[in-house]
């Protein structure tokens, strides 16, 4: 096939979507495709440019800059009509954008105008996903468990009353943890939020559920082995996710099979009750009383060498080349998108 592998962008997530492009691409050219890489912010890679870029770290201990991302993204939408390939110049396009417009439904919203096939899910579905107080209102709908949240401005005393402290402050639309913040005393509430307000509009205010860190990756329809992460960090941040030795992955989870089913039975509702589709992350908590509460669906999962997904497919005996191909495949297949 011929794939276009959209990367980089202008979101926080910017250089993990990078590493996450350049190794699909390399991943599928093994398969024997015809791959193009496109950073939807700066126009297609040569092989140079890919070569060049994986010289050194990609994905750095923090997030790049605001100020940075914010140059970098002017009349992006714009250029980014030029750099998309036309119908009948590819045969797919492999969305490798983590956060921002690429994962938000802009993006998938233009593929679909253009009349281009692509991996993930469609633009409504990708929205919903997106938007973390939708997506804990349609989970509580299907009958999967989430945290108690509140959406600022609701302020300390009625978080105080409403869920206690700790509470986690976080944006409503953002990944990798970037603007996180878990709060253990009310002295610390107002600064969290104006934290979290740099990287979205809305802030959700959560309950914080102390255990075990779980995740269930969904390829198609089906659940992959259960993933358990444990941090060096309180909690999963940026920097433990993408700095080797800052994280252990544990695939499969330790946990009885009778948990493993239920939580990747929660994982598979939660795809549907979003309309989800080709893959996806599902993250949970699990209590000590062994109660998971599911965090939120990640439509376009890190695909990192140290990312979770190709962890959980690769305890399923899938490759990384062969789970790159399979979502690929997955786009061709004709299926509905929300």
């Amino acid at each position: 096939m011929n794939i276009t592998v959209l990367l980089g962008g202008t979101s926080s997530e910017r250089d993990v979507s990078i590493a996450s492009g350049l190794r699909i691409a390399d991943a599928l050219r093994a398969r024997g495709h015809q791959v193009a890489a496109v950073d939807t912010a700066r126009g297609p890679l040569s092989m140079e440019d890919e070569r060049a870029l994986v010289r050194g770290p990609v994905v750095k201990t923090k997030p790049p800059s605001r100020e940075a991302l914010e140059e970098m993204g002017r009349n992006v939408l714009g250029r980014l009509a030029e750099f998309l390939p036309r119908p009948g110049d590819t045969d797919v396009v492999f969305v490798a954008l983590h956060g921002g417009t690429g994962e938000d439904g802009t993006l998938q919203a233009l593929l679909d105008l253009v009349g281009l096939p692509y991996t993930g899910s469609g633009h409504l579905a990708s929205a919903l996903a997106m938007d973390k107080d939708l997506s804990k209102r349609l989970f509580r709908a299907a009958g999967v468990r989430t945290a108690d949240w509140l959406m600022a401005p609701a302020g300390v005393d009625e978080v105080e009353s409403r869920l206690g402290f700790p509470v986690i402050v976080k944006p409503s639309r953002e990944g990798s943890t970037v603007g996180l913040t878990l709060v253990k005393e009310p002295g610390e509430f107002e600064q969290a939020v104006a934290e979290a307000q740099r990287y979205d509009t809305e802030v959700m205010l959560e309950r914080y559920i102390p255990g075990r860190e779980l995740t269930v990756g969904v390829l198609g329809d089906t659940p992959l082995p259960v993933g358990e992460i444990i941090p060096k960090h309180e909690i999963y941040d940026y920097e433990c996710k993408y700095t080797p030795g800052m994280a252990e992955e544990r695939f499969p989870a330790d946990i009885s099979p009778a948990q493993a089913e239920a939580l990747q039975r929660q994982a598979v509702d939660a795809f549907r009750a979003l309309k989800l589709s080709g893959y996806a992350r599902v993250d949970f908590r699990l209590n000590e009383a062994d109660e998971s509460y599911c965090l939120e669906a990640n439509t376009l999962p890190g695909m990192t060498e140290l990312s979770l997904i190709p962890q959980g497919a690769a305890a399923a005996g899938i490759t990384f080349p062969e789970l790159c191909e399979r979502i690929a495949m997955l786009a061709l297949t004709g299926r509905g998108r929300g």
